[in-house]
Parts: structure tokens; C-alpha cells; sequence
């Protein structure tokens, strides 16, 4: 029997998973947003008949030639689909009996010749829920490649650690630096080549548009320098670890200097793009791939050089669909740094509802690239002292439709860490309202923040809504300590909910 006859066995919420589990790499995601929209329409939707179909086992054979055999339908699946699956359940795993998600890690590992990426999927998710694995992460060529990688850090001095190294090539010096200056030469001398060929009237008009170009990014990094110097290369390229030797580039210009001629040509081609009226091709979308090929420096420097803060909003839009398609797969640190320059300044300036350009290309980035998102625009925004209306009404409109379970969660903890106001008020009732997985702990210090945060609240029609949303979604992690600590910020209540609020609390029996 086929695998699409043997889908259409399915029920129509398990082929919308399937269907989205196979859609490509980011297929764990859009699955995880297509059984959000399901428990949402209907709060009691389970995919356990989804795994235990998936379990089944199948008689099949892969060639005419070779024998039947029996497998679980889930090894009949390509590998994307493994990967996706195993990063889906990963996700949703806590809402799932632990047994369920067993037979299926047993069905996996009955497939002999598995892809190590699956394999290494397989192993963490055991580990998070609990399963003794001896199995590695890695396979072990993976694992000498990482000794053999290692050891190319090792100075004559001994281990210096990845800082030193990396510090390297902040410097301009080293192995790595020598090898990257010689790919650049080579590029260099293939763009000569091409601008060579070119008509002098073309070129003189490239070189007028580079000293603009140019110039322009001398003086967004000076101003940049000025407003934000904590907030240097040094610190992007060094996640962790510092070396107290490595100095960040102050000079603009050597920066710019520094630059690739092929990404200083593609920057002027972008800028073409961006001024264009007419619909963009193929060929537009394909310039935008010099972003994959930046480090994080020449992230921040092509930015500057494209003004992208200043674009207008209406561009926005056809801007962001170029840069989610598929062959413009950014790393995390580029998409934040291209997040950050393209929505910050916009989203922070906002004195009235975000228009629905700015809306599109918020949730459009947001999906393909929650965690940037978090740290490049949610994050500053919920810091900022001016925080008003139309800020909690488009991060509200974020977290409603394109954040999971994991990064409401990592938004409510942001939100810990601040003096709150209204409009912080409503974001953190908009994450409650979704109703995330909260754990003991993290409800814990919620109703800390409650305490010390809600005498000032006291005729906060919106914070009583919140408090009533605590107590009536989450009444089974109230504890008999976080009853009383709820019952203490209540008894300063002033609003017209009081009485509501007071009726809920009693009904709560704790544990």
C-alpha cells in the first residue's frame, strides 16, 4: 500500500499536521502554529491518535527485488519529515503522556541506518523527558571533526579558548583572518574583472553611488557609536567569554574598508531594489543573499550603508517576503541584527496604532524568526520608559499570532524585570490569556511581581482583569502560599472587580 493511501486512513487534524510537518525546513514550526489554531477551536484535541498511527506497523519494501518487511509507518517518512517531527514533539512533549512519546522513540530507533541529525534529535528528546540514554549527541566522526576543530585553537602557549581565537579575527591577525583576506583578494580581483568589461560611463556612475553609499555609512556609525558603544562588535562576535585584550573597531571608514568589494557591489544593487516602483523578480530576491554570507560585523555594517530604519513603511512588506524566502535562510545573530535596524526605531516611534504595513512585516519576521524578534524589538520595546498604546497593541498582536507556548513564556519573564505600566499590564494579560505551559516556578515568581508591583495598581481596571485571568485559567498552580500572597494584593483592590476577583480566589482549593 502506498504512504498516500495510508494517509488518507487519517483523520482531517492529523493530515493538517502531516501536511505541515513535510512542508520544508521550518515544518516543526508551522505545525506547532497548526495544533495552536486547533486547541483553540477546540479545547480538547489531542495528537495521540497521530502518533499512534505513526506507530502502526506497516509491510512494505523498497524495491520489487527486495523482501517485505515490516516497519513502523513513521520510518516510511523522508528525513525532513523525522526532523520536524522530533523537533514538533520536543516542543509539545509535556502535553503528551510520557508512554506515547516512548513508542515513538522506539519506533525510531528500530530503523537501522538512521541520519545522525535525526539520531541526535532522538537522544534529546529522550533526555528531556527523563529516558536514560547512552547514546551521544554526535556521531563519532562528528565528534573527532570537533576534537580536530579544537585543536586548531591551541596556541604555543597552550589553550587559549575560543575568545582568543575568535579575537583573531577582530584583530585583523591569525590563520583564519589570512585565509578570509585571501578569499576576499580572489573575489576582488573576479568583481575587477566584470567592472573591467563594464562601459566607463557605468562605472564613473557605481563609484559616484559607493562614495554616497559610503559616506552615509560613515555617518550612521558615528551616530551609532555615539547612542549605543556598549553595544559593539565585541560583544556580538564574543558571545560568551571575554578577552580583556581585544579592542572593538572605532574607525569607520577601515571598517567599510574592510568590506568584501562583492558585498560593497551588492549593497549598491539593494539599494537599486529598494527604490525600485516595479515588482521585484527572481533576480531582486537573490541579491539579498549576501546576507547569509556576512559575520556579524559586515551584518551591522551593510545595515548602516542601507539606511534600513528610514525606509518607508510601505516598502516593508515586499522587503520582508524577499528576505523569508527560502534561499534567504538567515543565522540567528543576522536576523536579529537585520530585525533590530529594519522594525526597532520604527515600533519605538509609534505615537499612534502601527499601520498595517508595519503590522505585516512585524508578524511575517516574527514567525520565521521568534527568538530574533524577542531579543531585537519585544525586548527594548517592554524597556522602554515611553512604552504606550500603540506598542502593547502590535506586541500583542505578536504574541497572539505568531509566538508558541516556549517564547510567550520568555516574553512574561521579560516582563519580570521591569516597572510595570498599563500598557505592560495588557501585554503580560495577552500572554496569560493564551494560557502558556507555566511551571511552578515561573508561576511562583508571577505572583511575587503581583505582590510588589500591584499597590500601585489598585484602581487598574486592566490590572484587575489580569489578576482575574490568573485566577480563574490558572486556579490549579494556586498553592496555599500563593493563595495568600493573591489574597493580600486583592484586599487593595479598588476597582468594580473586586468582589468578582474575591469570589474567584475563594472558590480555589489548593493542593
Amino acid at each position: 500500500m502506498e504512504l498516500r493511501e495510508r494517509l488518507l486512513k487519517l483523520d482531517g487534524q492529523s493530515k493538517l499536521l502531516i501536511r505541515a510537518l513535510v512542508s520544508g525546513p521550518f515544518g516543526a514550526h508551522k505545525a506547532l502554529t497548526v495544533f495552536h489554531r486547533q486547541q483553540r477551536a477546540n479545547p480538547g484535541v489531542s495528537i495521540l491518535n497521530l502518533i499512534k498511527t505513526l506507530c502502526r506497523d506497516e509491510v512494505t519494501s523498497e524495491t520489487k527485488t527486495q523482501p517485505i518487511t515490516i516497519k513502523p509507518l513513521v520510518c516510511l517518512f523522508p528525513t525532513l519529515f523525522k526532523q520536524n517531527l522530533l523537533t514538533f514533539i520536543s516542543l509539545v512533549h509535556r502535553l503528551l503522556p510520557q508512554t506515547a512519546v516512548r513508542d515513538l522513540l522506539v519506533c525510531f530507533r528500530k530503523e537501522p541506518h538512521r541520519s545522525p541529525w535525526v539520531s541526535a534529535l532522538i537522544s534529546q528528546l529522550e533526555r528531556n523527558i527523563g529516558v536514560h540514554s547512552e547514546e551521544p549527541l554526535c556521531t563519532p566522526i562528528c565528534s573527532q571533526r570537533i576534537k580536530q576543530l579544537s585543536q586548531q585553537f591551541v596556541s604555543p602557549g597552550g589553550t587559549r579558548g575560543w575568545a582568543d581565537y575568535f579575537g583573531g579575527f577582530v584583530k585583523g591577525s591569525g590563520t583564519l583572518t589570512n585565509s578570509l583576506e585571501q578569499g576576499a583578494q580572489k573575489k576582488r580581483r573576479s568583481s575587477q574583472i566584470s567592472l573591467d568589461s563594464e562601459d566607463e560611463t557605468v562605472q564613473q556612475r557605481k563609484r559616484s553611488k559607493m562614495d554616497a553609499c559610503r559616506q552615509e555609512c560613515v555617518d550612521a556609525a558615528e551616530q551609532n557609536t555615539k547612542e549605543d558603544a556598549p553595544e559593539k562588535l565585541q560583544s556580538v562576535v564574543l558571545s560568551e567569554g571575554t578577552d580583556e585584550n581585544i579592542q572593538p573597531a572605532t574607525d569607520s571608514e577601515s571598517l567599510i574598508d574592510a568590506l568584501p568589494q562583492h558585498m560593497k557591489n551588492a549593497v549598491l544593487q539593494i539599494k537599486e531594489v529598494l527604490e525600485s516602483e516595479t515588482d521585484w523578480d527572481q533576480s531582486s530576491v537573490d541579491v539579498f543573499k549576501v546576507l547569509n554570507e556576512c559575520d556579524p560585523i559586515q551584518v551591522e555594517m551593510l545595515c548602516n550603508m542601507l539606511c534600513l530604519s528610514d525606509l518607508p513603511e510601505q516598502t516593508l512588506p515586499k522587503l520582508c517576503s524577499t528576505i523569508l524566502a527560502p534561499s534567504n535562510d538567515l543565522s540567528y545573530i543576522t536576523a536579529t541584527k537585520f530585525i533590530k535596524s529594519l522594525l526597532l526605531k520604527k515600533v519605538l516611534s509609534l505615537s499612534e496604532p502601527a499601520s498595517r504595513s508595519l503590522v505585516t512585516a512585524g508578524t511575517s519576521l516574527c514567525s520565521r524568526y521568534p527568538r530574533p524578534m524577542c531579543q531585537a524589538v519585544i525586548l527594548p520595546v517592554l524597556e522602554d520608559k515611553n512604552i504606550g498604546n500603540p506598542h502593547s497593541e502590535l506586541l500583542n498582536r505578536l504574541i497572539e499570532r505568531c509566538l508558541d507556548s516556549h517564547y510567550r513564556l520568555l516574553v512574561l519573564q521579560m516582563t519580570f524585570k521591569i516597572a510595570w505600566n498599563e500598557a505592560v499590564i495588557s501585554i503580560i494579560h495577552c500572554t496569560l490569556d493564551s494560557k502558556p505551559d507555566v511551571s511552578e516556578e515561573l508561576f511562583t515568581q508571577l505572583t511575587e511581581q503581583l505582590l510588589s508591583q500591584g499597590p500601585q495598581f489598585t484602581k487598574s481596571v486592566k490590572f484587575a482583569k489580569m489578576m482575574l485571568t490568573v485566577l480563574t485559567k490558572y486556579s490549579t498552580s494556586v498553592t496555599a502560599t500563593h493563595k495568600q500572597s493573591l489574597h493580600s494584593c486583592l484586599l487593595l483592590n479598588e476597582t468594580f472587580l473586586k468582589k468578582s476577583l474575591q469570589a474567584a480566589l475563594k472558590r480555589i482549593t489548593p493542593p
